[in-house]
C-alpha cells in the first residue's frame, strides 16, 4: 500500500520536536480526572474481555503505553516517528515499540483486545479517517475495544507554524465535530458505547472528546 503523502510531514515534524515534546507534555498521572477515568475504564474493559494485547497507536514517547501496562493490560506502542520510538524504547525497555502507520498497521486480522488512539488521529485528513478506522476494525478481535481521544471543534483545519519548544512544523491538524467522529466510527461498523465531551477550561484551550467503542461479535463479519 502506498503511504499517504501527509505522513511524511507528520513524521518529519515529530522527529524534529520529539525531545521537547517529551519534556513538555503532561504524564498520564497529571491528566484531568475524566481523562484518567476513560483510560481506566478502557483498560478494565480490555482486561474483562481477555481478547488480546492493546496497540497504543501514535504512542509518542511511550508514557501512555506504560500507563496502560500499569493498569493491567498488555500494551505495545506504534508511532510514525522513529525519534519518538527511540525515546519510548529508551524510557521503557521492557515494553515493545515499533515504527508504523495507523493507515496500514502491521498487525494480523482479529488479534487485538484493544486499540488506544490518544490524541493521535487529528493529523489525519478527514477523508482518510475511514481508512484508519477500517484498520482499527480489521485488527481488533470481535468484542475488542477502542478508545479514541482528541481535540474536537467545528471542522477547523490549521497548520501551526511552530510547536513544542518553538520548532517549525509542517503537519496539518483537524478538529472535527464530535458527532461527525461518532458517525465515522459507526460507518466503520463500530458500536459506540460512550461519548464524553469536555469543554475548554483552565487547563484546556480546546474541546476534547473521548469515544469508547467496540467491534461487534454478532455481525457474522470478522474483518
Amino acid at each position: 500500500m502506498t503511504e499517504p503523502s501527509y505522513l511524511a510531514a507528520v513524521r518529519e515534524s515529530y522527529d524534529t520536536v520529539a525531545y521537547d515534546y517529551a519534556k513538555l507534555v503532561k504524564p498520564p498521572s497529571e491528566l484531568d480526572p475524566l481523562s484518567r477515568s476513560m483510560l481506566a475504564a478502557f483498560a478494565e474493559l480490555v482486561r474483562a474481555s481477555g481478547r488480546g494485547p492493546v496497540a497504543d497507536v501514535g504512542c509518542g514517547p511511550g508514557r501512555v503505553t506504560a500507563h496502560l501496562a500499569g493498569l493491567g493490560v498488555s500494551p505495545f506502542g506504534i508511532d510514525v516517528s522513529p525519534k519518538m520510538i527511540e525515546l519510548a524504547r529508551n524510557a521503557y525497555p521492557d515494553l515493545r515499540f515499533s515504527v508504523g502507520s495507523m493507515t496500514a498497521l502491521e498487525v494480523e486480522d482479529n488479534t487485538l483486545g484493544g486499540i488506544l488512539a490518544f490524541y493521535s488521529t487529528h493529523h489525519t485528513p478527514p477523508e482518510l479517517l475511514p481508512t484508519v478506522f477500517a484498520e482499527f476494525r480489521r485488527t481488533l478481535a470481535p468484542g475488542g475495544h477502542l478508545l479514541l481521544v482528541g481535540h474536537v471543534g467545528a471542522g477547523e483545519h490549521r497548520r501551526p507554524a511552530q510547536a513544542y519548544g518553538g520548532h517549525p512544523v509542517s503537519f496539518d491538524s483537524f478538529r472535527l465535530p464530535p458527532d461527525q467522529l461518532a458517525q465515522l466510527l459507526r460507518q466503520a461498523r463500530f458500536t459506540v458505547d460512550a461519548q464524553l465531551v469536555q469543554e475548554p477550561g483552565e487547563d484546556r484551550k480546546w474541546k476534547i472528546a473521548s469515544f469508547l467503542a467496540h467491534k461487534p461479535t454478532d455481525t457474522g463479519l470478522t474483518s
